[in-house]
């Protein structure tokens, strides 16, 4: 079909990519001049009244996600009673390619690409709809490493009443199948929860957690064995992940994740976990409890001995020396303002310190005209929450498709490692992630998650140290406007 004309206005260009219902094809979108990509149903499966309704029901479900984690469909129809579907154009390659390449993942790699795809799940799973064949096949990365999940073809709507299939029917892939699915039961959004862990499972070992010869004895086993651990194969993983995966993958949807926000939330918390630090019961909430521990019986206390006073003797010299050096650094700056910045530049309590940017320039690269409104930059630097710097005003979420972002570029004075930025902002909605450069016009290495702001959002940061800092904004609120009042960092 390369060289065909669909709907006087779609021209075929190229073959991307091929499946049993349909063939997705790079076109040229003649009427506003771009790139897309058009999914035709195969011509042998007109005849066949369900699966021309499954590909229109495809359409109609994935036109009602705009999330910058799900590709955009753009338009749909049929020529010749063949259907086709027309979606944004994704430049970059699926995530299969990506393990096939290079897996096994950094830790902090992986688990960023498996929260991309769980933000645009809970999306779809938000607006009624789960997918049911979560698989590296149908996730596309964009070529700033941004995760796209596509292809609901046999996506359903969730109906709490009915299920989503009937029993007896099998669908899915078998090497991310939920067991449930593997029986021909009904499943729910946990499906997609199973099959997102086996996919995390792939990331971060570069296997499938349960390989087989075909479909039958593959399914089984994921009826029947216990889900692998990652930490088995690499022993260096953080066991807060593999929990999380093994919680993710229980063989019993009531085990998992109660939802797929939930799952996104505990991988937030596996990026925020320093590293090697294994999660405790007396700092943090672990993902799997273990056994229950006996109280210790109260142990028989020693005779009293004769307490010495040398400790006592000690402790009041050395609390003598401090006052001392307290009212001598007091006598020198005359104010208990500057006593406090004094003790802070010694050295002394520790912590983090809050950092103030030097300098602030918007940020919109080609295709952008790289305006941008940059004179209002500075307000996101000002320290007044009621000023603001905004981007243009936008006619969708994704920009109108004529862009992949825009955003800030803020110059922290010298090299240094962040790691934590904060946002407010009075347009909660929007989706931004964080970049760093040695140079205030990139390249920008990425050292954030994705984040949907609301009025205050925090990024951990996890790059090495840089002095520009890039928020960039990769999908707007309702309004098709964004607004950052206040930036704040620490190191």
């Amino acid at each position: 079909m390369v060289g065909q004309l669909i709907a006087d206005r779609y021209e075929l260009k190229e073959l991307v990519g091929t499946g049993g219902m349909s063939s997705v094809y790079r076109a040229q979108d003649s009427l506003l001049e771009r790139h897309v990509a058009l999914k035709v149903m195969h011509e042998q499966l007109l005849s066949e009244g369900d699966h021309v309704e499954r590909f229109r029901r495809e359409a109609r479900l994935a036109a009602q996600l705009s999330h910058p984690n799900i590709v955009t469909v753009i338009d749909r129809g049929e020529q010749e009673s063949r259907q086709f579907i027309v979606f944004e154009y994704v430049e970059g390659e699926n995530l299969k390619a990506l393990i096939e390449r290079e897996a096994p993942l950094p830790e902090n790699a992986a688990i960023e690409l498996a929260l991309q795809i769980a933000d645009g799940l809970a999306f779809a799973h938000a607006h009624g709809l789960v997918h049911r064949d979560v698989k590296p096949h149908n996730v596309l990365l964009t070529e700033d490493g941004r995760a796209k999940v596509t292809d609901f073809g046999i996506a359903r709507s969730i109906d709490v009443h009915r299920g989503l299939t009937q029993t007896g029917t099998v669908m899915g892939t078998s090497d991310y199948i939920s067991p449930e699915q593997a029986r021909g039961g009904n499943v729910d959004a946990c499906t997609d929860i199973y099959s997102l862990g086996a996919v995390l499972y792939e990331l971060l070992t570069g296997e499938v957690p349960f390989p087989g010869d075909n479909f039958v004895s593959i399914a089984m086993r994921h009826i029947n064995e216990p889900p692998p651990s990652v930490r088995q194969r690499r022993q260096e993983l953080s066991p807060r992940v593999d929990a999380a995966i093994r919680r993710a993958m229980a063989k019993d949807p009531g085990d998992r994740f109660p939802s797929m926000e939930a799952f996104a939330a505990e991988l937030r918390a596996c990026l925020a976990e320093p590293d090697g630090a294994v999660a405790g019961p007396t700092d943090r909430t672990l993902v799997v409890p273990g056994p229950r521990r006996r109280r210790p019986r109260p142990r028989q206390r020693a005779p009293m001995e004769r307490p010495s006073i040398w400790p006592l003797i000690l402790l009041l010299a050395g609390l003598a020396v401090l006052a001392g050096i307290f009212a001598a650094v007091f006598a020198l700056t005359g104010s208990p303002t500057k006593f406090s910045s004094a003790v802070h530049k010694a050295g002394v309590g520790g912590g983090s310190t809050v950092v103030h940017f030097a300098d602030v320039t918007a940020y919109d690269p080609p295709p952008g005209d790289g305006q941008e409104h940059n004179p209002e930059a500075g307000n996101a630097i000002d320290g007044k929450a009621g000023t603001y710097w905004q981007t243009q005003q936008y006619s969708s979420s994704n920009f109108g498709n004529l862009k992949d972002g825009v955003g800030l570029v803020l110059d922290s004075g010298k090299s240094q490692k962040l790691t934590q930025l904060t946002l407010t902002s009075d347009t909660a909605g929007f989706t931004a992630i964080i970049k760093s450069s040695q140079s205030s016009t990139g390249p920008f290495a990425r050292v954030s998650g994705a984040e949907m702001v609301g009025s205050r959002t925090t990024f951990s940061l996890h790059g090495a140290a840089a002095r520009y800092y890039l928020v960039w904004i990769t999908s707007l609120p309702s309004g098709g406007v964004a607004h950052v009042n206040e930036v704040t960092a620490k190191t």
